[in-house]
């Protein structure tokens, strides 16, 4: 049963018209996945199903009038106390929300100074709050955007288990595979609705695309055909007009109607060529195929970086403590040059600190941390509201070379900035444009070691994937810290772990470490099932052992042990 139906919506910002054509159900049960490049309009529309924008045209209908909506937004900048009383939260289950999140009542919820809380926490809280209030439809966009990986997981399998209709804005593919059975893309400013998750979608997408451009090229050789025959007339009708005026010699002139039979044939072909035209143009006007759209190539590419030598960072009894809380303790670990490795942890276990205290801006507690003198770091923070919001992209390169000016917007228009986006202040752009932006800035120089917080955060899934192509060819080394695990998975081919206060080098990528945690969960698992059947095995057995055969019960508690012993040897 459907609770809303959107039909018809269309919005536009001064003279663009940013949603042309807008229209799907929301059903009780809907998993919804809302997809599209940066800039087409997904916020927008979310915003115009909440009520906080008003649609030029177009209508929303609800079930019985009213749907209690939950809203998580992208940015959270407010703190909770702004949205709600956090005691009225409380009774709704706010701190069992953000306990099973890894948050605390007395640390994080009454802390006074939200400015102090991280992106994650700040986030983790938002969705609390969110789920707190009990919504018939929940709306998230970016949902995963700062959550590690424990709390990704949470909240899939929060979200398998809520009662409502979901509509989930996200990059992250993995997240959406996991949760959403309809894709609603946004394309040109008109939905398009797709059954399945994510990766049905990507292979529906090339499908069609390949369909349409199979019966594109056919039209195109239909109407060349078409041309050429009309061609062939042309060239006989003009042919024909000429001798129609043609003198002849004096025995042609004898020939009477010599020029009548000419200006006929040539008006016979004028008419043919006439029809011709008119048939092949009714025929596009019904059933024109035009040529499929071509998903935008976001092509990176970095300079080519200057040999090194082997080994590029080492650390020994690394430690950073914040008063009585260490987040790590006696680590060592080291990367060598053209490493690729995922820096993974809980929030808060210290990766963030971690790259600061490679980029010189914190230090260390005790220990060593060495790099080399000549490693040249390029670093990318998931923060993209420190650009000046008053410059424009170009200005905020700094460059008056005209050939760099020139292969810089040669970069900006291949990762999706056009010349209209350059000439306005970054502060107009939206999140995906100014991460844009900055990996612009990276892209632009000679690096050694990129170093990369939530490098994906706001960027469409098309420069995702070109992201991620890119990253495999760069011939420098990279740390990454991500919670998208397709991304890591790709990526990563040695990872960072901080766990347990410590952080180690793991000589395999994010795929294999995933690998090794499910095998570990389920043989735990088991253990856990294992001990559970013995010690019912046992009480079965002391029952039994006060009990002679003839006694009533006997042989059902005897049967009910055969079963455990059979369950057990199927478990082992």
């Amino acid at each position: 049963m459907a609770i809303m139906k959107i039909r018809g919506i269309q919005k536009s910002f001064n003279e663009k018209q940013v949603i042309q054509k807008a229209e799907f159900d929301i059903k009780q049960d809907s998993r919804i996945g809302l997809v599209g490049s940066n800039g087409s309009g997904k916020t927008t529309l979310a915003n115009i199903i909440n009520g906080e924008i008003p649609a030029d045209n177009g209508t929303i209908e609800m079930f019985n009038g009213t749907v209690k909506i939950g809203y998580l937004k992208q940015s959270t900048e407010q703190s909770v106390h702004e949205y709600e009383d956090a005691y009225t939260l409380a009774e709704n289950g706010l701190f069992h929300h953000s306990s099973q999140l890894g948050l605390t009542k007395e640390a994080d919820l009454f802390n006074e100074d939200w400015n102090n809380l991280s992106g994650g926490e700040k986030l983790k809280l938002s969705l609390a709050r969110v789920w707190a209030s009990r919504p018939e439809l929940l709306i998230l966009d970016e949902p995963t955007n700062h959550l590690d990986l424990q709390g990704v997981e949470w909240l899939i399998e929060e979200l398998k288990a809520f009662k409502g209709a979901i509509v989930i804005i996200s990059h992250d593919r993995y997240f959406l595979d996991k949760i959403v059975t309809e894709i609603i893309e946004i394309e040109d400013g008109i939905t398009r609705s797709f059954t399945g998750n994510y990766s049905a979608y990507r292979l529906e997408k090339e499908r069609l695309y390949q369909v349409q451009l199979h019966q594109y090229e056919l039209q195109q050789k239909h109407k060349q055909q078409i041309h050429q025959q009309m061609a062939n007339l042309k060239n006989w009708s003009d042919k024909a007009h000429r001798d129609s005026t043609k003198q002849g010699s004096a025995s042609e002139r004898r020939q009477i109607g010599y020029k009548e039979y000419h200006r006929v044939k040539a008006k016979k072909m004028d008419n043919q060529i006439k029809s011709k035209m008119k048939r092949l143009n009714q025929e596009l006007e019904k059933n024109e195929i035009k040529q499929p759209k071509e998903e935008s190539r976001v092509r990176f590419e970095f300079q080519e970086t200057r040999k090194r030598g082997k080994r590029i960072i080492e650390a020994a009894s690394l430690s950073k403590c914040f008063g009585q809380r260490c987040l790590f303790d006696e680590s060592h670990f080291y990367m060598n040059h053209g490493e690729k490795m995922g820096l993974i942890g809980q929030n808060g276990s210290g990766k963030t600190t971690m790259m600061k205290i490679l980029l010189g801006q914190e230090k260390a507690s005790s220990g060593d941390v060495w790099l080399s003198e000549s490693l040249k770091i390029g670093y990318l923070s998931q923060d993209v509201t420190d650009l000046p919001a008053e410059k424009t992209a170009i200005e905020y390169t700094g460059l008056t070379d005209r050939e760099a000016i020139g292969r810089a917007r040669t970069i900006f228009a291949n990762i999706g900035l056009n010349e209209e986006k350059l000439t306005v202040p970054i502060g107009q752009l939206s999140l995906g444009e100014r991460t844009r932006v900055k990996l612009v800035m990276m892209l632009l120089e000679e690096l050694d070691l990129l170093i990369l917080d939530e490098p994906t955060n706001h960027l469409d899934l098309a420069s995702r994937e070109s992201l991620e192509k890119t990253l495999l060819d760069f011939v420098g080394s990279i740390l990454v810290v991500s919670h998208d695990v397709y991304f890591l998975e790709k990526i990563s081919e040695k990872l960072l772990v901080i766990e347990n206060g410590k952080i180690t080098r793991k000589e395999f990528g994010m795929r294999e470490y995933n690998e090794a945690n499910t095998r570990k969960n389920r043989d735990k698992e088991k253990a856990e099932q294992m001990m559970v059947l013995q010690n019912e095995i046992n009480a079965i057995i002391g029952r039994l052992s006060y009990m002679t055969k003839d006694e009533p019960g006997y042989n059902e508690l005897d049967q009910k042990l055969a079963e455990l012993y059979r369950k057990k040897r199927e478990l082992a």
